[in-house]
């Protein structure tokens, strides 16, 4: 059994509802950080504003061939085709280590 994660930055305030729209389409769970991409703290230097942005950073492990309606799913809950809404990204996954399988909800 191959897995990747799905890893989607979103602004903070949209990851429960791209999650949820998410496991509509099979993700059986995420994660969620919060970040700051130093690319923003240059844009407040370059403007000599103080604006604190920050995003909601989102894992979500899955297999390989569940992936693609989960994919989709985030995109279109996040709007990540329209421009400065955010970013998805898949990354290939080596090894998992503790993972239990559970029913989906």
């Amino acid at each position: 059994m191959h897995f990747i994660v799905v890893i989607i930055v979103v602004a903070r305030g949209q990851a429960d509802h791209v999650v949820e729209e998410a496991k509509k389409a099979g993700a059986l769970g995420a994660t969620i950080l919060f970040g700051r991409g130093t690319g923003e703290k240059e844009f407040r230097k370059f403007f000599d504003l103080h604006i604190e942005s920050s995003k909601e950073v989102i894992f979500i492990l899955t297999e390989e061939e569940k992936s693609r309606p989960i994919v989709k799913a985030a995109v279109e809950a996040g709007r990540l085709n329209d421009p400065g809404t955010g970013i998805l990204f898949t990354m290939p996954v080596i090894d998992v280590i503790g993972l239990h399988h559970r029913e989906p909800l």
